[in-house]
């Protein structure tokens, strides 16, 4: 059974899945080869506390995210407080499969190219807000000002950063700028703008909703205006090792079969939805979130399988522009031809891929 356990623990789960290794393939995507389906297999998935991985939450609650999974498969879940820190775990052969943000995975594809994002997760549910009574009215007012992100060179990091260039508004890795930056834990962050040590956070829901509903803080920017009208913007990708898609792309198929069904289930139950998530929040953290702070923080959030691609291109130009990375080469970072098959398979129409690889 799956049970909650503090962050960067390990949680073990048995699953015997309930379609056969035959139905994970598909003639135009990979398919597992004769000595490794149906053989014994752990997948170690990582995600973090927040409710933009609601469905991550609720998946494996449900047990909806694992139960297309083929047999003999044993999963391990392991919690992180930001997107890097699943990177490092990633990329240090921890992890096969992640919720992860967007920058954190365009980061972790041009180090080492050994990731591929195979599906969207969550649209929405960040910005920045500042504390009550501080004369902030406008990005001009933030000069001088000390904000919190989540963790160096995560997604609301990398909006952070891209908002105040945009604004000419100079920053630095190191903390340095006319605005100084801190990498902060969002519970940390939480009780540092309620002391008044901290001038304002970007961060993402619930705590962006707990700042304003709990802390009476200003919400300067919900980043999801800053995508229209173009369009949205990706907040958590689902991403696998390219290990993983080689050698197993039977489990990755059932993986994504799972998060296509729990991104189903949610919009078809929005209320049972947002209080499941808030339940398997209170089991991770052992901390119970109001009512209006779940509702507000719940009604930011779209719950979807397309990765956006576009957001990836313009989270790797605001990365490198800040100087968090050097390049923009992102051809290959998306293999969509997993989740266009069961898609397809459910009558449901493709999702694209921009030109950033396969689908």
């Amino acid at each position: 059974m799956y049970r909650a356990l503090p962050a960067r623990s390990l949680i073990t789960l048995v699953l015997i899945a309930a379609l056969s290794a035959a139905a994970c393939g598909a003639a135009s995507t990979p398919t597992a080869t004769p000595t490794s389906a149906n053989q014994p297999f752990t997948l170690r998935v990582g995600y973090l506390t927040n409710l933009t991985h609601g469905g991550a939450l609720i998946g494996l609650d449900r047990k909806s995210l694992t139960s297309s999974l083929p047999s003999k498969t044993t999963i391990t879940a392991q919690a992180f407080n930001a997107g890097p820190g699943e990177v490092e775990a990633i990329l240090g052969g921890a992890l096969d499969a992640a919720y992860i943000g967007p920058s954190p995975a365009v980061s972790a594809y041009l180090k080492t190219r050994a990731i591929r994002v195979v599906a969207g997760a969550t649209s929405g549910g960040a910005g920045l807000v500042v504390r009550p009574g501080l004369a902030v009215h406008g990005p001009a007012d933030l000069k001088g000002k000390t904000l919190a992100t989540p963790e160096l060179g995560n997604t609301q990091d990398v909006a952070l950063r891209a908002y105040l260039a945009d604004h000419g508004l100079k920053t630095d890795p190191q903390g340095g700028g006319d605005v100084r930056i801190v990498p902060t834990a969002n519970a940390t962050a939480l009780t540092l703008l309620q002391q008044g040590q901290i001038d304002g956070a970007w961060v993402p829901e619930p705590w962006l909703s707990r700042m304003i509903i709990d802390l009476h803080a200003k919400l300067l920017v919900n980043e999801a205006e800053l995508w229209k009208p173009q369009g949205s913007s990706a907040t958590t990708e689902l991403v696998v090792t390219t290990k993983l898609l080689d050698e197993r792309p039977d489990v990755v198929r059932g993986l994504i079969e799972g998060q296509v069904a729990t991104a189903d289930w949610i919009d078809q139950h929005p209320t049972d939805a947002r209080t499941e998530a808030g339940a398997a929040l209170v089991r991770l953290t052992s901390s119970k979130l109001s009512e209006p702070v779940l509702d507000a923080a719940w009604a930011r959030l779209t719950f979807t399988v397309d990765p956006l691609a576009n957001t990836l291109k313009k989270e790797a130009t605001n990365a490198r522009r800040v100087g968090l990375v050097s390049n923009t080469n992102l051809n290959g970072i998306l293999d969509l031809r997993q989740l266009n098959a069961v898609l397809k398979a459910e009558g449901k129409p493709p999702v694209g891929t921009a030109g950033l690889g396969p689908g």
